[in-house]
């Protein structure tokens, strides 16, 4: 079992920052890769990033690439996504999933997921 606990939500101007971070427990070697997800009201939960446990291989969807940087300190155990340039489009409940498998690009099988933290970015 491996529990995600995210935080770092919040309200934000456009144009603004925030920072989230995912703390891993539990049988976190057994996991592969780690991705951060969003889902919008209304719409479908989106793949936003992803990264490997090595850190060697890291995948952005388009919509957020060169505004936000997925990075991890495998020592603590903790993922984060640090989103800058923040827009209203990018107003979503953002999600941790862990995957004991990797097979990448913009395909990831979450086996775990965390409650998920708000973004809110005003106008």
């Amino acid at each position: 079992q491996v529990q995600l606990v995210e935080s770092g939500g919040g309200l934000v101007q456009a144009g603004g920052s925030l920072r989230l971070s995912c703390a891993a427990s539990g049988m976190v070697f057994s996991m592969k890769a780690m991705a951060w997800y969003r889902q919008a009201p209304g719409k479908q939960r989106e793949l936003v990033a992803t990264i490997t446990s090595g850190i060697t291989t890291k995948y952005y969807a388009n919509s957020v690439k060169g505004r936000f940087t997925i990075s991890r300190e495998n020592a603590k155990n903790t993922v984060s996504l640090q989103m800058n340039s923040l827009k209203p489009e990018d107003t979503a409940v953002y999600y941790c999933a862990a995957s004991s498998e990797f097979i990448g690009g913009n395909t990831f099988r979450p086996t775990y997921w965390g409650q998920g933290t708000q973004v809110t970015v005003s106008s």
